[in-house]
């Protein structure tokens, strides 16, 4: 429990490309490996047991015990159901109407905050790359000394000016509702 539970941390941390395997260090430690994924299950679903796991009030076996219960709880359609619920009640919706299986609505949830994670990496890399040079061009000559005759791509037009103050206004609004620096 001990090994687990310190290994456990170290990933938490960052470290884990770096640790050893719990086989490994199982095979080292002279534990089998079948004690390491008891503990492992007893970390992930009992949290709350590993400290007397490791003091000796409970026994490994009795926490796995209630790690299995726990873990079949949290797999449970009326569970996973219910978390849908809170999590995107029209998916949920439609599988209580019949339209989507659980698992279909759970794929599509994931699919969806997959592609939301994405669409914010994308944002947050256009705005990196766009916004500083902006701020930097402010206050300088850059803007007298335009050019279109040199421009790489397709020149820029009031419209195209237009549109980025309207960017940035709507940018800075959501700095400011984010309360972000």
């Amino acid at each position: 429990m001990i090994t687990v539970k310190a290994r456990s941390l170290k990933e938490q941390e960052g470290r884990s490309s770096k640790e050893q395997t719990a086989r490994s260090l199982g095979e080292q430690l002279g534990v089998a490996v079948a004690v390491m994924g008891r503990a492992s299950t007893v970390l992930q679903h009992a949290p709350d047991l590993v400290d007397p796991v490791i003091s000796g009030a409970m026994g490994l076996n009795e926490a796995y015990a209630v790690a299995q219960e726990n873990k079949a709880k949290a797999n449970s359609a009326e569970v996973q159901l219910a978390r849908l619920r809170e999590e995107d009640p029209a998916l949920a919706e439609r599988v209580v109407e019949g339209d989507l299986t659980l698992a279909g609505a759970w794929a599509e949830r994931t699919e969806r905050v997959e592609e939301d994670k994405r669409q914010r990496r994308v944002a947050t890399r256009l705005l990196d790359e766009l916004v500083p040079p902006l701020a930097q061009a402010r206050g300088t000559r850059t803007f007298s000394r335009y050019d279109p005759a040199y421009a790489s791509g397709t020149p820029i037009t009031r419209e195209t000016i237009g549109h980025a103050m309207t960017a940035l206004s709507e940018m800075d609004r959501v700095w400011q509702e984010r309360d972000l620096p």
